[in-house]
């Protein structure tokens, strides 16, 4: 679990920096004949989030589970 935990980390942080470089780089004069690609930034963001709602729910599946145990402060402390 802790291995699928890091590897949605890692391709949520990956998908935030290509969202930056669609960012960054804007929109390219497009070439003769061909159309311009749209959306690029937003379907990355969108990427983005629906890995953040999956990890969200793989950490609630797992405490759901028993397969990890919350840990903090007390209740009542």
């Amino acid at each position: 679990m802790k291995i699928l935990v890091a590897i949605a980390f890692v391709a949520i942080l990956v998908s935030l920096g290509s969202a930056l470089m669609y960012m960054m780089r804007g929109g390219t004069p497009p070439v003769e004949g061909q159309t311009p690609k749209k959306g690029n930034m937003a379907t990355a963001l969108a990427f983005r989030v629906g890995l953040s709602i999956f990890l969200f729910l793989c950490v609630l599946l797992a405490w759901k589970m028993g397969w990890i145990q919350p840990t903090g402060i007390p209740p009542g402390a």
